[in-house]
């Protein structure tokens, strides 16, 4: 059995190693933009913080299954 992380968490090592600031950082900024539909949180990940698309998704995909 394999004890590799799936989901959105898969993609954390990655996130953090690419833009130098741990996941909590980023849960951060999305905390101030919660009140966006899951796109406009996208975008802002996108387009304000040089995110890509995958590692954006997968950050608001957690951020907003975690924060009910």
């Amino acid at each position: 059995m394999s004890d590799a992380v799936k989901g959105p968490q898969g993609y954390f090592p990655s996130i953090e190693k690419t833009y130098g600031h741990p996941v909590a950082h980023w849960f951060e900024i999305l905390a101030s933009h919660a009140d966006k539909r899951r796109v406009g949180m996208v975008e802002k990940l996108k387009n304000q913080h040089g995110l890509g698309h995958g590692h954006a998704n997968a950050l608001v995909a957690h951020f907003r299954a975690v924060s009910g």
